[in-house]
């Protein structure tokens, strides 16, 4: 029932793509073939999730379709999202790191009179494809306002997220994101990747390195 219901979510999404002419590649090999389709604005992550998640976020729909006779282990690592534009990569984030009740949020103060913009997005550290340090989602260091000569000082504070409601957007990105597992019929789900600044279509690759093999899908 779950793959049936997966693949009338599919159908419905490709339809979907097609009216508002969203970004959709497909690549494939003798074990596995693979559509992606590309939601890389906020208007179009909106309309699929009900939030455009701060704008931070590249969210791609993939439909896993093993075409040999061995069942494949699915795994949201099998994937990285890269871009040409700049070289960066990103593995998919958990829905837990997106909407979860934790975070870790950066201010930055100044000690020379000027006033100082405050960044107070979440950070998070050690994500895959990050390079392994701390970051700001969406990459934008706050920017100096006022004494050009004061020194700034980015203080980061831990939320625990202990007596803070779950947030609503948690759920329906867990319902949403790629279950994993193993299969052997057609499987679909949605994928979370952050990349900094703007990136076209055109820029993206989608790489899946699982136990199928390479397969390389270009949004062009």
């Amino acid at each position: 029932m779950r793959l049936l219901a997966c693949s009338l979510v599919f159908t419905f999404a490709v339809c979907l793509a097609a009216e508002k002419k969203l970004p959709v590649a497909k690549a494939g090999n003798s074990k596995l073939q693979i559509t992606a389709t590309l939601y890389h604005d906020k208007d179009s992550i909106r309309d699929e999730l009900g939030s455009d998640l701060g704008g931070y976020f590249k969210v791609i729909r993939v439909e896993l379709t093993p075409t040999g006779e061995t069942p494949l282990l699915v795994d949201k690592d099998d994937f990285l999202l890269r871009s040409f534009k700049d070289g960066q990569k990103s593995a998919p984030f958990e829905p837990s790191q997106i909407a979860g009740r934790g975070a870790l949020v950066v201010s930055t103060t100044s000690s020379g009179g000027g006033i100082v913009a405050e960044d107070r997005g979440p950070i998070w550290g050690g994500i895959p494809g990050t390079g392994g340090r701390p970051r700001r989602l969406g990459g934008m260091e706050p920017p100096g306002v006022g004494n050009a000569a004061g020194q700034t000082e980015a203080v980061a504070t831990a939320k625990t997220g202990v007596g803070e409601k779950e947030n609503p957007l948690l759920a329906v990105l867990k319902e949403k994101v790629l279950p994993e597992g193993e299969i052997s019929k057609p499987l679909s789900g949605l994928l979370y990747f952050s990349l900094e600044g703007k990136h076209k279509p055109k820029d993206l690759e989608l790489h899946y390195l699982g136990p199928a093999g390479k397969i390389v899908l270009k949004f062009r």
